[in-house]
C-alpha cells in the first residue's frame, strides 16, 4: 500500500529508534509494507524490528515466510493487534524450541578480529566488587582487578560487550606500580579475580602484567588471586614460579558452543591440555561451566566433557567447579542484538531472574544437575557453587544452601586457601622424598 506522506514522516522518524536499519535489505523491504499498510506506531515497529532480527541472526526463516494471515477485522486497530499477537506467539515458540546447531555456520566470512593494543593510564587501580555481583542471587563477593580492559575474543554472549565499545585493549602502563602500592589487612583473606574486564591469560607476560601479579601473590599470601582464562596461552607460567595462592582457572564449554558462540578463543582440547599442564606444574587450577547452554544433545555433551575432567584430574588439583548459564540484562541483549553476527544465543525461553532474564528455573534445575551429578567422584574433595544464580536452586542442585552471601564467601575463601595450604603440603613431602 503506498504511504501517505503524513506516515512516510512518521516512518522515518520513529524508524531511527528501532532496529530497522540492521535487517537485510530484503526484510526491510517486508517490514516497511507491513509499517505503512497497518500504520505501526514506535513501540510496534520496534518490536517487530527485534523480531525480524532476530530471525536474521538465528538463521532462521525470514519474518515474511509466516506472517501471520488473520481474518480481517472491520477496525484495523483491532486487526492490528491480532497480527502483532501472532507474531509474537510464533516467536516464543521459536525461542521456546530446543536450539540445533546442526547445519548452522556463524558467519559467511570468518571472523578477522584484530584488537589495537594501547596504554592507558588510569587515575587508580580498578580494584572493586564483581560488576554484576547482587544481593538478589547467592554471590561469592569477588574482587575484581581490572588488569587489562577489553577482551580480544568475541564470545557472542560476553557482557563485557555493555562495558566497553571500540577495538581497543588498553593497558595501564603504570600498572605493576600501582599494584605495588595497594595495602591489604594481614587478619582477613582475599579472594580477587583478573578475569572480568578481559581474559586472564590470553595476553600472557605483555608489560609485565603476569610477573607483576605473581609479584603481588607472593607478597600478600593472604589474598587467592583467580586467573580465569579461556586461552592456552600459558607459556610464561611454566617457565616461572608461580607462588601457590595463585590459581588457573578455565572456562570450559562443549566444542558445539565453542565453534558457534566462543569465537577465537582456545579449542576444548587445548583448554583442557593447558590446564593439564599448569596442574602438573602444582599450581591449582579451577572450571568454570559457564555458561552451560540449551541446545540439542547438550546433556550428552556436558556430561562428557565433565567425564573427562575426571578422567584427567586428579581432585587434588583442583580447587573449584562453578555452574552457571546465560543470564542478560536488557541492555546486553540489545547490545548482542546489534552485532553483525550470526547466533543463536538469544534464542532461548527468557523469563525474570532476580531483576534480569534467564532461562526457565526448570531448565536450569536439569542442567546444573546433570553436571554436578557428572562430576560425582570430586563431591566432597572440591568446591563447588553456582554463579550469579538464585538461592532457591542451591539445595535442589548440590544438597545444602548459604543462609547469605556473606556465609558464602567465607565458605570458599576457607575452602580455597585449604587447598592451598594442602598443596604446600604436599609439595614440600615430595621434596622430601
Amino acid at each position: 500500500m503506498p504511504p501517505d506522506s503524513i506516515y512516510q514522516t512518521k516512518f522515518e522518524r520513529i524508524v531511527e529508534h528501532s532496529s530497522f536499519h540492521l535487517l537485510s535489505e530484503q526484510a526491510q523491504d517486508f517490514v516497511r509494507s507491513k509499517a505503512y499498510e497497518m500504520r505501526f506506531t514506535q513501540q510496534e515497529l520496534c518490536k517487530v524490528s527485534e523480531i525480524a532480527l532476530d530471525r536474521l541472526r538465528w538463521k532462521e526463516t525470514c519474518i515474511s515466510a509466516d506472517w501471520p494471515k488473520v481474518p480481517l477485522h472491520p477496525d484495523p486497530i483491532l486487526n492490528k493487534k491480532r497480527v502483532l499477537s501472532e507474531i509474537q506467539t510464533i516467536h516464543e515458540q521459536l525461542k521456546s524450541r530446543t536450539r540445533s546447531y546442526r547445519n548452522f555456520t556463524v558467519n559467511d566470512k570468518p571472523l578477522t578480529v584484530k584488537p589495537k593494543l594501547v596504554n592507558r593510564t588510569t587515575k587508580e587501580l580498578g580494584l572493586g566488587r564483581c560488576p554484576v555481583a547482587s544481593e538478589r542471587t547467592r554471590c561469592c563477593n569477588l574482587m575484581t582487578l581490572d588488569a587489562v580492559q577489553q577482551c580480544g575474543f568475541d564470545c557472542s554472549y560476553c557482557s563485557i560487550q555493555s562495558f566497553y565499545h571500540g577495538d581497543q585493549v588498553a593497558f595501564d602502563p603504570d600498572f605493576a606500580s600501582k599494584l605495588q602500592k595497594m595495602k591489604f589487612r594481614d587478619d582477613q583473606l582475599y579472594h580477587i579475580g583478573t578475569g572480568q574486564s578481559s581474559d586472564s591469560l590470553m595476553w600472557g607476560n605483555h608489560q609485565g602484567i603476569l610477573e607483576s601479579l605473581c609479584e603481588f601473590a607472593e607478597q600478600n599470601p593472604n589474598v587467592l588471586l583467580e586467573l580465569k582464562t579461556k586461552s592456552r596461552n600459558i607459556g610464561w607460567l611454566l617457565d616461572n614460579p608461580v607462588p601457590k595462592n595463585v590459581i588457573c582457572t578455565w572456562s570450559m564449554n562443549t566444542q558445539v558452543i565453542i565453534d558457534h558462540e566462543e569465537h577465537l578463543t582456545a579449542r576444548l582440547n587445548q583448554r583442557l591440555d593447558a590446564a593439564h599442564a599448569i596442574a602438573r606444574k602444582g599450581t591449582l587450577v579451577g572450571f568454570h561451566f559457564h555458561p552451560i547452554v540449551h541446545y540439542l544433545n547438550w546433556e550428552a555433551d556436558y556430561t562428557d566433557l565433565a567425564h573427562t575432567l575426571v578422567q584427567r584430574f586428579d581432585p587434588d588439583q583442583v580447587v573449584m567447579v562453578s555452574l552457571g548459564t546465560l543470564t542478560y540484562t536488557r541492555s546486553v541483549m540489545k547490545t548482542i542484538r546489534k552485532r553483525n553476527l550470526k547466533s543463536k544465543i538469544l534464542q532461548m525461553p527468557l523469563e525474570e531472574c532476580a531483576g534480569k532474564l534467564s532461562y526457565p528455573e526448570h531448565v536450569k534445575l536439569d542442567m546444573f544437575s546433570a553436571v554436578y551429578s557428572a562430576l560425582g567422584s570430586w563431591h566432597g574433595r572440591v568446591f563447588f557453587y553456582l554463579c550469579m544464580e538464585p538461592h532457591a536452586l542451591w539445595k535442589p542442585v548440590f544438597g545444602y544452601q548459604y543462609d547469605n552471601n556473606q556465609d558464602f564467601e567465607d565458605a570458599m575463601k576457607n575452602a580455597y586457601f585449604d587447598k592451598v595450604q594442602s598443596s604446600i603440603s604436599l609439595e614440600r613431602n615430595n621434596g622430601q622424598e
